[in-house]
């Protein structure tokens, strides 16, 4: 029985330990400072040209999200804004967006900022399992 037990807590151990890896990619910041969760993930895609400009008195972001993958994936991207002292602003009402990337396809993303304190941004792209 206590075989049983440890062979449970084991396998469950493994799912869950597989699951927290699945969260994990790869940022880039407006500043260009790149940051790799997940090397696997970062042999598939790739962040380029990310860029900021004003629209009116807001940062708006852009980046291209590149599929290296001969194959379909299905991604989410989410832009995080930060202020002149590097706090986030409104990072909680900013969502996950999912984006199906076709193998080697481009796709340029964007977002503006939620108010006029926003000075710079981090765009993280990471794959999700979902259809």
């Amino acid at each position: 029985m206590k075989q049983i037990y440890t062979g449970l807590l084991l396998a469950a151990a493994l799912t869950l330990g597989a699951c927290a890896s699945h969260t994990a990619g790869i940022s880039v910041s407006s500043l260009g400072e790149t940051r790799v969760d997940n090397t696997s993930f970062a042999r598939d895609i790739a962040l380029q040209s990310v860029d900021a400009r004003r629209v009116g008195d807001l940062v708006q972001g852009s980046a291209l999200i590149v599929s290296k993958s001969s194959t379909d994936m299905r991604v989410q991207y989410k832009f995080t804004w930060y202020d002149a002292s590097g706090y986030t602003i409104e990072d909680e009402a900013t969502s996950w967006k999912s984006v199906k990337l076709h193998g080697k396809q481009q796709l340029q993303v964007s977002a503006v900022a939620p108010n006029a304190q926003v000075v710079k941004f981090d765009v993280y792209v990471r794959e999700t399992f979902s259809n």
